[in-house]
């Protein structure tokens, strides 16, 4: 028992991890990439990592799992990456987080309208705590509300909540890496028109710049996939959206310590809703304890 939990928490630790590098991305997209190109830093982040897992591991994809893999591609990394990069671009810090936040309750509604899964109430009452204490942590008189930017952080959050729901729903023969980096190509893929259509070309790079796009590539998208994709094959859906909601404490540690950027006191304490909720939703998505087998009839009569 004390090993099974063990291994359960060093899941979620793995697992946390993804989200952590994540909350980087705003970051390094504001500081270290040129400026009105979200496609493109979408697409630089997911197509080269998605060729290098697909190269090294060498597996072609079962006939009958096309079409499930270009909408788990398209959940997971095509549409989202693109609304958070617009989202990342047109929001002030980690406003669109306030809006992720929403991730675990969409995957409440979906268990429970395609399974038929009633959340528990402690799960419930984590996920809604968590909304409210990224609130907050972010919301202040001074919030500029984006309407383009909340548009796309609220489809990104649906998009990625859907796509964790599918994951684990729609299990696949593939390795773990080699399921990865299908995901992450073909999700490329889709981002590779878009980019071009939209986005101005990229400038001569300085290294800063190029420097940013090989670690949201290598980090941001081929580790932490990895250790997301890992997460959803061993946690519940919701237990993983929830550790979704360490990308915005991340992104707002990470201004406080590298931009100065000021940390209020409600800011302190909306930070602390947050992460109590998380422990709460892990909490109450934890397996039940395993029963003990009953005795057999001769051990009773040894016994008595």
């Amino acid at each position: 028992m004390k090993t099974s939990s063990a291994h359960r928490w060093l899941d979620i630790v793995l697992t946390a991890l993804a989200p952590m590098i994540w909350g980087s991305t705003y970051i390094v997209s504001t500081e270290l990439l040129p400026p009105d190109r979200p496609f493109t830093a979408a697409l630089l982040r997911t197509l080269p990592a998605g060729l290098l897992l697909v190269v090294l591991c060498r597996n072609a994809l079962p006939c009958g799992q096309w079409r499930r893999l270009w909408l788990l591609s398209a959940l997971n990394i095509g549409a989202f990456q693109a609304l958070l990069f617009v989202a990342a671009y047109r929001l002030p810090g980690g406003l669109a987080a306030v809006m992720g936040a929403v991730q675990p309750l969409i995957v409440m509604l979906l268990a429970w309208g395609w399974e038929r899964q009633t959340p528990g109430p402690m799960a419930v009452i984590g996920a809604v705590t968590g909304v409210l204490g990224m609130a907050v942590l972010l919301i202040s008189p001074a919030t500029v509300w984006d309407p383009l930017g909340i548009a796309a952080a609220l489809g990104g959050a649906g998009c990625m909540a859907t796509g964790t729901y599918l994951n684990r729903r729609w299990r696949s023969d593939l390795p773990l890496l080699a399921m990865t980096g299908w995901q992450l190509l073909l999700g490329g893929v889709m981002l590779l028109p878009v980019a071009c259509l939209i986005d101005p070309p990229l400038p001569a790079l300085p290294l800063t710049a190029i420097a940013g796009y090989v670690y949201l590539s290598l980090l941001g998208a081929l580790l932490a996939y990895v250790l997301w994709f890992r997460g959803i094959n061993r946690l519940s859906p919701v237990a993983v959206s929830s550790l979704g909601l360490l990308s915005p404490i991340t992104a707002v540690v990470l201004g406080w310590w590298l931009l100065d950027q000021q940390l209020r006191g409600s800011a302190l304490l909306g930070m602390l809703i947050v992460l109590a909720s998380i422990a709460l939703v892990q909490w109450s998505n934890r397996p039940p304890p395993a029963r003990p087998a009953p005795a057999s009839s001769s051990s009773r009569s040894v016994i008595s």
